[in-house]
């Protein structure tokens, strides 16, 4: 087992461990966030022929010509509603009434607007010269058969969701969803509803665990709090081995109430690593079962804030890649340090910050109080500042990265940037 290894290289090694986990055929309503396991290929030409983009009149462009200086009168020959039939051909000095989305008549190459446009006792006078083509949707526009409209690993938002009903689909190929099984351990800690007194807490970790695996879209199985006991806890951790990762938060450290790594082993854990230059969340341990093809393991710290910041950085990471997302890690931003901030070297350092837009600077502020308990400074954060380990100051106006927490910060419907295979640089 390595130890006191750098971010980027522990987080290397978690990547390398997890594998996207085999697919599954899910209804296309039901598959919005999943990965595509495979790449999907149209069977159908959209739209199927050349339709109209407007409301209005399917016309012959070359009967309109000076229409704008003074109009034309054709004579109504039809109508055509979407999804509709053409009874024939458009003949030479005729007009057909045409709505969204209707098939544009044979012989017909332009659609005018309604307004532009006055109809009455069957004829449509027209006070515009339209360009061949215009206002007609032409036919495969979108999607020819055969073209590969979506690739493997590609993301299902709304927008697929419709495309992948256009062309058919009622079920699609994604890769499965993880199930993560998280416990909590302590003699100190209770359930939310548990008595407090006596210097007991709630074992809120558990909840903010579990919410950060829903949010990527993973499902969280709570096995509940072991006592500091090594058989308490080997018996939580054997009912997780059947999941796909397993979450531990608190007893990774060296006091002697400090069990899992030696449970993990009696349960046929290989560690690989165990701590993590970084602040917080030092005491991190990842294993897994491979003998047994059974769960990764992370061993998280007890302190809410380390806790979460290490879930971030390591298990969101694995649960993206079993999920065959792309892009593993948190998007980025560039943004300038509002105040000087300072630290000893040796550690990577997560920054609790607040953004601000000026112009198209973004600016950096401490949320506070950075302690690893103070969870509450975790909440008001949009991201986490990158502080590299060996700097010991970022002054005033200097650049960093942000890991965004919160893509909804940017607040301005800007686009978040692009995940890349390392989180900062």
């Amino acid at each position: 087992m390595r130890q006191g290894l750098e971010v980027a290289e522990a987080q290397q090694l978690v990547l390398s461990a997890a594998q996207p986990l085999p697919p599954e055929n899910l209804a296309v309503g039901r598959a919005l966030g999943r990965a595509l396991a495979e790449p999907v290929r149209s069977t159908r030409r959209l739209p199927p022929a050349d339709c109209s983009a407007m409301d209005g009149y399917a016309v012959r462009a070359a009967d309109l010509q000076g229409a704008d200086r003074r109009p034309v009168t054709l004579r109504l020959a039809y109508e055509v509603a979407a999804g509709g039939l053409c009874p024939r051909p458009l003949g030479t000095g005729e007009a057909a009434r045409i709505f969204t989305g209707a098939p544009v008549p044979p012989g017909a190459d332009s659609v005018v607007r309604q307004e532009d446009a006055e109809a009455g006792d069957g004829v449509v006078h027209i006070r515009v010269a339209p360009s061949p083509r215009e206002h007609v949707r032409d036919a495969g526009e979108d999607v020819e058969p055969g073209d590969r409209v979506l690739d493997a690993g590609h993301v299902i938002g709304p927008a697929e969701v419709g495309v992948l009903a256009s062309l058919g689909r009622t079920v699609v190929r994604v890769s499965q969803r993880p199930r993560v099984a998280i416990l909590s351990g302590g003699d100190e800690l209770v359930e939310v509803d548990g008595d407090v007194a006596g210097g007991r807490i709630v074992s809120s970790n558990s909840y903010t665990l579990s919410a950060q695996c829903r949010l990527l879209g993973a499902e969280p199985m709570y096995l509940g709090i072991a006592r500091d006991r090594p058989d308490d806890l080997e018996r939580l951790l054997a009912a997780g081995l059947h999941s796909d990762c397993i979450v531990s938060s608190a007893g990774v450290s060296v006091g002697d109430h400090d069990h899992v790594r030696p449970v993990l082993e009696k349960l046929g854990c290989r560690l690989h690593f165990w701590g993590v230059k970084m602040k917080p969340g030092f005491p991190v341990a990842f294993g897994s079962f491979e003998a047994a093809g059974g769960p990764l393991v992370f061993g998280l710290p007890g302190n809410p804030v380390s806790a979460s910041v290490a879930f971030e950085q390591f298990v969101r990471p694995a649960l993206r890649r079993m999920m065959g997302h792309p892009h593993p890690f948190l998007p980025t931003l560039p943004v300038r340090v509002a105040q000087t901030l300072e630290k000893k070297p040796g550690r990577l350092h997560f920054v609790r910050v607040r953004l601000r837009r000026e112009g198209d600077q973004w600016w950096a502020t401490s949320t506070g109080n950075q302690s690893s308990g103070v969870l509450t400074s975790l909440a008001r954060a949009d991201g986490l500042l990158v502080f590299p380990a060996e700097a010991t100051r970022l002054r005033a106006g200097e650049r960093a990265q942000v890991q965004l927490l919160d893509v909804d910060a940017l607040g301005d419907g800007s686009e978040a940037p692009g995940s890349a295979e390392r989180p900062w640089g």
